[in-house]
């Protein structure tokens, strides 16, 4: 059967190539991607995937799903196609998606033979306010059985771990003065972002090296010649686990505090974005994909690497069976979120790529739709951790 899934990719390869393309060459950002989830939801619809789109308050989040009439598990692939402003997709989201849908396509073509359903999940701006995590909060991965993302890299790895992610804004506001005829009339609100930043640094000596802390002051004043009475400073707060980052969470918030009583300014603190919580790899389903990468693509798959990123599929995995493996684009050092790395994706590395990545996903879901003592211990060990 896996033939067959080789047979229907090489029918729509072209179609699947010319949209990496197009995407590339129209990148859009993060709840913008108007084109790009047409492209995508073009195609899966001409395969008569049922697809609804704006999905979970999300204008270009989507749904497309095929079922075969017939019972069994539920297959979920997830799309990405936001790009990196003035990089474009350095992060090869227009590899993430096609490879997501292709997957989703040729399986159906074989669905008939093993029963359960198919779905693709369009899952906008990941770079910045995941859409994964309010369908991990509405119930979207509710009836999904298994759910599958596959990342390019500059080499192949295992799905590994990423970490527990909060993004926090600390807007002090003081009382703006002369700062040179009458600065004791102001109230500093730059100085209260500066403390910040010095109490963090000072906490830094006390935390686990897993943890990462890093920030930007977003506004901190117009002019050298008056007090600012308005200044954000804005913070990535990680840990390797949700249990722990909240602890350093609440640190971080004390010293914010703490800042404010020191300069007399008030603070007023947010969530910038939404949070993202660990990614837990399911082995089980992970050594399932490596398994069919190896038989797929001619390049190794090396461990898992160490991971300070965060990513909102860790949402996912908290609720349902998931992997986050990456493919190779056969350059090994290549960079992330760089313009060589968004060049790389529309090489032939980047054609072999996809190929590669497709027949992996989909043979992964084949495996799990006719193998239920496989999907058993997916659930298994899902359960247990």
């Amino acid at each position: 059967m896996k033939e067959k899934l080789k047979i229907e990719l090489s029918s729509i390869q072209p179609e699947l190539w010319k949209i990496v393309n197009q995407m590339f060459e129209n990148p859009e950002l993060g709840d913008q991607e108007f084109e790009s989830m047409k492209l995508l939801t073009s195609l899966l619809t001409e395969h008569s995937f049922q697809v609804e789109t704006g999905i979970v308050g999300r204008e270009t989040a989507f749904k497309a799903e095929f079922d075969s009439g017939n019972p069994g598990p539920k297959i979920a692939y997830l799309a990405e196609y936001d790009a990196l402003p003035g990089v474009g997709h350095g992060c090869g989201h227009n590899l993430i998606g096609t490879m997501s849908i292709g997957a989703g396509i040729i399986l159906s073509k074989i669905i008939q033979h093993t029963g359960g359903s198919v779905v693709v999940l369009g899952t906008p701006a990941e770079e910045t306010n995941g859409a994964k995590v309010a369908m991990s909060e509405q119930g979207v991965f509710q009836d999904i059985d298994v759910a599958m993302i596959l990342h390019p890299s500059d080499q192949s790895y295992v799905s590994g771990d990423s970490l527990a992610m909060d993004a926090i804004q600390f807007a002090y506001t003081g009382k703006a003065s002369h700062a040179a005829a009458s600065p004791e009339e102001g109230i500093n609100a730059l100085d209260s972002v500066i403390q910040l930043f010095n109490g963090i640094n000072a906490l830094r000596e006390h935390l686990p090296s897993d943890v990462r802390i890093h920030g930007v002051i977003s506004e901190g004043g117009k002019a050298a010649n008056v007090v600012p009475d308005y200044a954000v400073g804005q913070f990535y707060i990680r840990a390797k686990k949700r249990a722990y980052l909240d602890e350093v969470v609440e640190k971080v918030k004390n010293i914010a505090k703490g800042a404010a009583c020191m300069t007399s300014a008030t603070l007023d603190m947010s969530n910038y974005e939404l949070s993202y919580d660990e990614m837990i790899t399911n082995q089980v389903l992970s050594d399932a994909f490596t398994k069919n990468l190896q038989q797929t693509s001619n390049l190794p798959v090396l461990p898992a690497k160490q991971s300070y990123g965060s990513i909102d599929m860790g949402n996912v995995s908290q609720i349902v069976p998931a992997i986050h493996p990456y493919i190779g684009l056969n350059k090994p050092g290549l960079v992330a979120h760089t313009r060589d790395f968004a060049d790389q994706t529309i090489t032939n590395d980047g054609l072999e790529a996809l190929k590669s990545g497709v027949l992996a996903l989909a043979s992964t879901g084949y495996d799990i739709l006719s193998d239920k003592q496989l999907l058993e211990s997916i659930q298994t060990e899902f359960q247990r951790k």
